[in-house]
């Protein structure tokens, strides 16, 4: 009897999802999120730079400037946030502060916007944008950064934290 309640699928417990593929998730969601409020940024004005420029390059005619062009970009620049998740899971994911977060961010932003650059030509050299398009464009990596950065540091202490209470368990019989 008690071995049937057992299996059913009520009493199943889920299986916890593991950090890779936490991270992997915290990267997409967060690139499409990100880039997603930057088209909206576009759309109201507060940047010259849409997100279609990454098909810029790779791409030939005029879907890439409608709204199938504006999706693919979104979802490209989702996968591409995947690889700088993982970059960030690689070096970074042991530093549980908001400013490391932030950093990251500004190094993605310097990244793009200097050494990238002449790969988009839809963005301007960075002495050519406007106030306005650099300041949102520094804030959108910073936040994406931060949501990242943090995301991936706060599960690290999480587990961190579990297999230090569960090492402590086992050694110590007087909390078992």
């Amino acid at each position: 009897m008690a071995e049937e309640r057992e299996r059913l699928e009520q009493n199943q417990r889920e299986k916890p999802m593991s950090f890779m593929a936490m991270v992997v998730i915290t990267g997409l969601i967060g690139g499409i999120l990100w880039s997603g409020l930057a088209y909206l940024a576009y759309v109201f004005n507060f940047t010259e730079i849409r997100p279609n420029v990454i098909l810029e390059p790779w791409t030939i005619g005029a879907w890439k400037e409608g709204w199938l062009g504006t999706m693919i970009s979104i979802l490209l620049i989702g996968g591409i946030s995947i690889v700088a998740a993982l970059i960030y899971y690689a070096a970074l994911r042991k530093f549980q502060s908001i400013f490391v977060g932030a950093g990251y961010g500004v190094a993605l932003f310097l990244l793009v916007f200097f050494i990238l650059n002449p790969i988009f030509p839809g963005i301007n050299p960075f002495w050519e944008l406007e106030r306005n398009t650099i300041i949102t464009s520094i804030c959108f990596y910073i936040l994406f950064g931060v949501f990242v950065g943090y995301s991936i540091s706060y599960e690290a202490q999480e587990i961190r934290c579990k297999t230090a209470d569960e090492k402590k368990a086992r050694t110590d019989p007087d909390l078992s």
